[in-house]
């Protein structure tokens, strides 16, 4: 996702001579990294994307959520410029896509629908090939720039062996490097995780941290909701080529809050005392006792066991995990 900048580039001289280093694209301070506008993108009879408004804020981890053919790639495709949409128009870094795309590409490192490299060259090989074609780099900085991308990745004792016999989770890991293979301000990584073990996910999650205390935006698309709970700042949910929520993973989870979790020793006597107050109380699927919103506030309920002689280890408001979220948000979309 790296080709060189056409005329619409900005460019100065490099230091040696060698190659002209590209100057960053001078988008306005706030603004978001990518954003489209009334997207819409139609194959044949098929409505892959339908009118989507979404911005990525700068700085920010994105996850991108929705149920296999819900128009996750198609929306990052068009984001980057691969495809053209239908209707509407998207951004990157500040420039019009596709048209402007060289003038943003350079800056943004990407792994959409999985890795592309030589079957019979070596791991090491074909990223100092993807290295060539990248305009930031200069020849002498290759070298260094490849092995740092191996070592980040986790792939530097397999790096003499050839891609073909490489297995699916290394050949993520190879085309995850080739996304930083330099210095990014976004970075677009499409079902990262896949085909990668225990080890590897974490991996992709470390570098994933990285890239944002760097402070660079991430754009990531996933099934593994626990994995977009622990690295993500923001979600994006479609359904059937519809945004249905957006905005930060917090503030979601918070408006979805309901009910007070009590962790408890003496359940049945918590559940005993509460419901004989006129409160609804349950267990939850990890044995906590839950109580529904609309009876005693919470400092009733507490003095109540406390009176009760119910022992305690917490009291807090219910805030449902993201899987919970996640199904509510998609389950009744047709």
């Amino acid at each position: 996702m790296n080709p060189h900048p056409d005329d619409t580039a900005v460019a100065v001289a490099g230091s040696d001579g060698a190659q002209p280093a590209l100057a960053p694209p001078t988008d306005p301070a706030g603004s978001p990294a990518a954003r489209v506008r009334g997207a819409r993108k139609v194959f044949g009879r098929t409505v892959a994307v339908d009118l989507i408004d979404l911005d990525v804020p700068a700085g920010s981890v994105l996850g991108m959520l929705g149920p296999n053919g819900s128009g996750k790639t198609t929306l990052i495709r068009m984001l980057l410029g691969l495809t053209r949409p239908t209707a509407g128009t998207a951004e990157l870094l500040g420039h019009p896509v596709p048209d402007a795309a060289a003038a943003a590409l350079p800056f943004v490192g990407a792994l959409v629908e999985g890795p592309g490299f030589h079957p019979f060259l070596s791991g090491r090989e074909n990223l100092r090939r993807a290295a060539t074609a990248e305009p930031l780099l200069t020849g002498r900085e290759i070298p260094a720039a490849v092995e740092t991308a191996l070592e980040r990745v986790g792939l530097t004792d397999a790096a003499g062996r050839r891609y073909r016999g490489y297995s699916l989770g290394m050949k993520q890991r190879l085309g995850l490097a080739a996304a930083l293979l330099v210095p990014r301000r976004l970075v677009v990584l499409d079902e990262p995780t896949n085909g990668l073990d225990p080890a590897g996910t974490r991996d992709v999650r470390r570098i994933i941290a990285e890239l944002h205390t760097g402070g660079a935006t991430v754009l990531v698309s996933s099934h593994l909701l626990a994995e977009v709970e622990a690295t993500c700042t923001h979600v994006a949910v479609l359904q059937s080529g519809s945004l249905v929520a957006a905005g930060e993973l917090s503030r979601l989870l918070e408006a979805d809050t309901s009910g007070l979790v009590i962790t408890t020793p003496d359940v049945d006597a918590a559940l005993r005392t509460l419901r004989g107050a006129g409160a609804t109380a349950f267990l939850d699927g990890d044995g906590a006792v839950v109580v529904a919103d609309g009876g005693p506030p919470a400092p009733e309920i507490i003095a109540l066991l406390v009176r009760a002689g119910v022992a305690m280890y917490e009291a807090r408001r219910r805030r449902p995990r993201l899987e919970e979220l996640f199904a509510r948000l998609t389950e009744d979309t047709p």
